[in-house]
């Protein structure tokens, strides 16, 4: 501001402040009556603003008229302010300076106000930063560059990425900007979401095995396994791009090609791979090992259900009317840990996930349902005669299974929930007129599970109000499969349909369809993977060479890669990504006479 703006201002200032103190003398009277023991306030509340704002004026006029050397330090501040605790003059310049004093207080009370690195010790700070979300750390940022140092510490964002299940395995000591890691994650993570909602990605045909017919899938963090009814297992790493399944060999005898045992089960983890033989054989493989089997056990019936233990290499079979339960011993072999011997032959097992140590199994049979626990005998759960069970599935301290209510007295079909520490119902949900096909409890989200009917609905299940909290008519016939997570459920019915949906506005995505049910179906944050299980497991045309007669009868397994930001169905089709090692070739009764485009 030049020196003729600077008068004017002055002018102005005073001008203003002449009127405010004659205004004041008018109403000194009645702010007497008021307010008796401090006689210098003014009555009313915009007037009071209004000198306030004349006094900070005049002092900034006199702060920049002076010389750095010459403007008020604290010490002075502070005797000002002292001073102006004395009975305010009567006169206008008094009253001027009592304002400019009352300023100088206020700004005293700015300056006193405690940082963390005043009066708290570095260290209890970030003990109390902890508790703090990541927009609460945000707008403790702002306030001060004090603040700002402990709110950007890497030990709380570090903490945040782990408890929001952003690289779960990594250390503090892997990146040096935990912050902007939680930012690029969450970027990411609403990317495949957007992904998901739009069906942007890439979807691929796992490659089938063009003279056997598809028997059964699973599926773990991504890799794939599939048993067909040439007893071949073939094992798929989704995660790579490399749709090049390796075999994994079997120890049958090679004299009559074309003999081999249908494949009843397959199971996988991060370590084994499992199958079953229609003629009692199990094939254990080791998948860091190699792909001929590193245990081989023999039934003396037909194997009715596997399971296979996500976390450790703990197996349970069912043959006939025992159950056997292996686990590796110390050296790493695997051995018998447990037998039992059921009742009835056993229809659905699972194996109960984080126990600590003695395997526990939960299997069902006709209208029985069994805990096993490798320390005990076969001890009967749940028990009512006339209605059997119709699905099971259990996570860590809960099983949850389907029972169709028969008889006189038609209670209607329910999902019962037991206590596996107590050992007792907990909730009974639902009163469906039709059978529970399937139930997903161990992947649901907490106090939630989902579950499909024959009657054509997906249900989701509120557990601390043994209520349903949704219901959708998601198919044209039962459903067959199903799974949910914080946000969404994908579900795979009869008539081979798998339809995503947005739960939270009960609204479909998108879905595909296939000409067989859907058997399996596995998804996470970026990948999803469905298969398509035939009913007859025949190859009904004799002239394998046409691979368009024989696709309607094999089954079919499909990858979606949501991490790839394209539309699904501009992705590339499955013969441009197979190598040319192998020229002529069963995709599309075509031969690779050109190599595909490498660039």
């Amino acid at each position: 501001m030049d020196d003729h703006g600077l008068d004017e201002f002055r002018r102005r200032w005073q001008e203003e402040l002449a009127q405010a103190q004659a205004l004041r003398k008018r109403r000194r009277p009645e702010a007497a009556e008021r307010r008796p023991r401090r006689p210098e306030v003014v009555s009313g509340r915009g007037e009071q603003q209004a000198s306030g704002y004349l006094a900070l004026a005049q002092g900034l006029l006199e702060g920049a008229g002076r010389p750095p050397a010459a403007r008020a330090t604290r010490a002075e501040r502070q005797e000002a302010a002292s001073r102006s605790r004395s009975p305010p003059a009567r006169d206008a310049a008094g009253g001027g300076e009592q304002l400019v004093d009352q300023l100088i207080r206020d700004l005293n009370e700015m300056d006193d106000v405690p940082f963390f690195d005043i009066q708290l010790p570095y260290e209890l700070a970030i003990n109390i930063f902890q508790y703090l979300n990541r927009r609460e750390l945000g707008r403790c940022a702002q306030v001060s560059k004090t603040w700002k140092v402990i709110a950007e510490d890497e030990v709380l964002w570090y903490r945040l990425c782990q408890q929001e299940g952003h690289l779960p395995e990594s250390s503090i000591s892997d990146y040096s900007c935990w912050k902007l890691v939680f930012q690029e994650c969450r970027a990411k993570e609403h990317m495949l979401r957007t992904n998901w909602k739009n069906r942007k990605g890439a979807v691929s045909e796992l490659e089938h095995i063009p003279d056997a017919v598809l028997c059964d899938v699973h599926s773990h963090d991504g890799v794939v396994i599939a048993g067909y009814t040439s007893g071949d297992v073939r094992v798929w790493d989704t995660r790579t791009w490399d749709y090049t399944a390796p075999f994994l060999e079997s120890e049958f005898e090679e004299d009559e090609p074309g003999m081999q045992p249908y494949v009843s089960f397959v199971r996988i983890n991060s370590s084994l791979a499992v199958a079953a033989y229609e003629d009692g054989f199990l094939n254990i493989w080791n998948l860091r090992t190699g792909k001929y089997p590193i245990h081989r056990f023999e039934h003396d019936a037909r194997i009715q259900a596997l399971a296979l233990s996500q976390e450790d290499a703990t197996i349970a079979t069912a043959s006939a009317f025992d159950v056997v339960m292996l686990c590796p011993n110390e050296e790493g072999n695997l051995q018998i840990a447990a037998e039992f011997e059921v009742q009835k032959l056993v229809d659905y097992l699972e194996i109960v996930p984080d126990t600590e140590r003695y395997p526990v199994a939960v299997a069902t049979a006709g209208d029985l349902v069994y805990l096993l626990k490798a320390e005990d005998s076969a001890r009967t759960l749940h028990y009512v005669y006339g209605q059997p069970v119709t699905c099971l599935d259990v996570s860590a301290n809960q099983a949850a299974f389907g029972v169709k209510s028969l008889g006189w007295v038609y209670e209607g079909n329910k999902i019962l929930v037991y206590s596996l520490e107590a050992e007792r119902c907990v909730s009974k949900l639902g009163n469906a007129l039709g059978d529970f096909t399937c139930v997903n409890l161990r992947d649901s989200p907490p106090n939630l599970m989902v579950s499909g009917n024959m009657d054509r609905r997906v249900r989701i299940h509120d557990l601390r109000t043994d209520s349903i909290a949704l219901s959708i008519s998601a198919h044209q016939l039962g459903v067959s499969a199903v799974q949910m997570d914080d946000w969404k459920i994908v579900s795979g019915g009869e008539e081979g349909l798998v339809s995503v949906w947005d739960y939270r506005m009960s609204q479909k995505l998108w879905e595909v369809h296939s000409r067989h049910p859907v058997r399996h179906i596995s998804f996470n944050s970026h990948s999803l993977i469905t298969a398509h299980v035939p009913y007859e497991r025949v190859v009904r045309s004799a002239d394998l060479d046409n691979f368009a007669t024989h696709r309607r009868h094999r089954g079919l397994i499909q990858a979606y890669a949501f991490a790839v930001d394209q539309l699904a169905f501009q992705s590339t089709v499955p013969i441009c990504r197979s190598s040319c090692d192998a020229m002529p070739g069963y995709n599309y009764d075509l031969a690779l006479a050109f190599p595909p485009d490498s660039i």
